[in-house]
């Protein structure tokens, strides 16, 4: 596990890859691994930039997605997807 600490007032979204680059998975032997199989959060952690980047490091993201997301994301139409 990893944190880092900010002001009282700070953003927890913002903070999500700077916790993720502190995070180091100890095995039996060798290095820490620094990419997780999985990441889990509550809402607060579901923009795009933050699964852009799990997307990036192959890491699969355990978060639920926001209402207004879904909705602007149907909205698009078939051809949108999941970016």
């Amino acid at each position: 596990m990893a944190f880092v600490l900010t002001e009282g007032q700070t953003a927890d979204s913002p903070q999500f890859v700077a916790v993720l680059r502190k995070v180091r998975v100890l095995g039996p032997v060798g290095r820490p691994r620094t990419r997780p199989g999985a990441v889990a959060g509550d809402k607060a952690f579901s923009s795009r930039a933050n699964r852009a980047y799990l997307r990036g490091r192959g890491i699969r993201a355990v978060i639920p997605e926001k209402v207004d997301q879904a909705a602007h994301r149907r909205n698009r139409g078939r051809a949108a997807g999941r970016l």
